[in-house]
């Protein structure tokens, strides 16, 4: 992915990994649009950035259909598709109460991207240059122990973004996978303040300085990730694991 010139739309920019993201590639030579459900951040965040915002829920697939033809509309050059929306939740699996949050991390972190890139494949592929940014998780590679769905569906991602990347080869559109370590958001309460997770600025700044140098990756890692996403490439996989879940339940995402 080129680090500049593009047109890309952010659902999932009004907090967090995303806002990050979208005012660093602002500020590289890129327009940037946020999407999100919450229309007085959108408008805040349109004064403070000067960013298009579009009202989109990222689980409703009526909301994803009308934000494509508005985006697309005002943005016919739109070239990157980066969908970040996502949650993530506490499970206890020894009865059916996780069952409802289950479901709704199903719709909200595996769906919501595929609904979102069947809304705007066809618009990225008529584009010279086009990419996905999909977003999973170190723990798509190793898993933290009361977050199983969400576990899931980032290695649900994981094995989406290496497939359509081969589906997608003899298209303009390239697939780019970003794999976040855990940050400091607020993706779990009180993980923004927890010892373990990356410095949101640190990790966005490592982010973005990963996509200006290796333009033809396929992965971004920065360097907090790299202890989950390589546990069985280095033999050393059920350390790694056992280590992960040592600690408190903020201390990944």
């Amino acid at each position: 992915m080129n680090i500049t010139g593009n047109t890309i739309f952010i659902p999932g920019a009004t907090s967090g990994i995303g806002l990050a993201l979208a005012i660093r590639l602002q500020a590289a030579g890129n327009i940037v649009i946020i999407g999100g459900r919450r229309t007085e951040v959108l408008a805040q965040l349109r004064i403070a950035h000067g960013f298009d915002a579009v009202h989109i829920d990222t689980a409703d697939a009526a909301s994803i259909r009308r934000a494509a033809v508005e985006v697309i509309a005002a943005h016919p050059d739109l070239n990157v598709l980066i969908p970040m929306a996502g949650i993530m939740r506490l499970e206890d699996w020894h009865d059916d109460g996780f069952l409802a949050d289950a479901e709704q991390i199903i719709t909200t972190n595996l769906l919501g991207p595929i609904r979102l890139i069947a809304a705007f494949i066809e618009q990225l592929r008529s584009r010279p240059d086009a990419t996905i940014v999909t977003v999973s998780s170190g723990l798509a590679h190793a898993p933290l122990r009361v977050t199983p769905t969400y576990n899931a569906t980032k290695a649900g991602i994981h094995q989406l973004s290496e497939t359509i990347r081969l589906q997608l080869a003899d298209t303009s559109v390239k697939v780019l996978e970003l794999v976040p370590p855990a940050v400091a958001t607020e993706i779990l309460p009180g993980q923004s303040g927890s010892p373990f997770a990356m410095p949101l600025d640190e990790f966005a700044d490592e982010t973005i300085q990963l996509i200006a140098t290796q333009p033809d990756a396929h992965e971004i890692l920065v360097e907090n990730v790299k202890l989950l996403r390589f546990g069985e490439v280095r033999g050393d996989y059920a350390q790694t694991v056992e280590m992960l879940n040592r600690f408190d339940p903020h201390a990944a995402a």
